[in-house]
């Protein structure tokens, strides 16, 4: 049995095509999804990439919330489907409400585009249980909304049930609060991350091969050895 991980395209997604090669790389079969199709057409995982949706009008990802795709990938996820978030697909989780918070500008208006160093926090999730907690590696951040802001009362409980699952390392390159890279849900299913795991799966291309174990994660929780 091969692991069907499906990637929806949104108008404005760049890189869904380096997320459906990562899935491949890693041992899964990628599956190209449609935003108009609200057909998940029997996906086990679903990854939502990074771009500019729909040109990030009105907010960043806030109207490819309402894409047919997400009304049926929104029931999935409350379901257990695993679902990672990437960059702009952070942002599209956070504005369904399947993560709490939102990601706002960067707190000094400019878009960072740099190699970044990431502390994995957790290992508890369907995406992150190939790493090593404290493991620190190495993948790239390229956005311009990328700082995650949310109240102290859902910060704490973030950290007191251990969801915060990645923290910048380095310096905050966007002034996220507590250097939040990336969080999940209580589930564990769906996580959110902002910097591109996927341009960090070939040693040709990438600053490192550190990324490959978010989608090695998730291809052996649903395919155990």
């Amino acid at each position: 049995m091969t692991a069907r991980i499906g990637v929806i395209t949104f108008p404005g997604s760049l890189d869904d095509r380096d997320a459906l090669r990562a899935v491949k790389l890693a041992g899964g079969e990628p599956v190209a999804l449609w935003h108009a199709d609200a057909d998940l057409h029997g996906v086990d995982a679903v990854i939502l990439p990074g771009g500019f949706s729909y040109g990030d009008y009105l907010r960043c990802g806030a109207i490819a919330r309402f894409a047919p795709a997400m009304t049926s990938l929104i029931d999935a996820a409350k379901g257990g489907m695993p679902v990672l978030g990437i960059c702009n697909g952070f942002q599209v989780l956070c504005e369904s409400h399947l993560l709490p918070g939102a990601l706002r500008r960067n707190h000094h208006l400019h878009f960072r585009n740099r190699d970044q160093v990431l502390r994995v926090e957790s290992t508890s999730t369907l995406w992150t249980q190939d790493y090593q907690q404290g493991q620190e590696i190495l993948i790239p951040l390229k956005s311009g909304e990328g700082a995650y802001m949310a109240d102290e009362k859902t910060l704490d409980a973030l950290e007191a049930e251990g969801r915060v699952i990645a923290r910048y390392v380095g310096g905050n390159p966007n002034g996220s609060l507590r250097d939040i890279a990336g969080i999940s849900n209580e589930a564990g299913n769906v996580v959110g991350l902002m910097p591109h795991p996927e341009h960090a799966t070939e040693a040709l291309t990438g600053p490192s091969t550190d990324g490959l174990g978010f989608f090695t994660s998730v291809i052996r929780a649903m395919v155990p050895a």
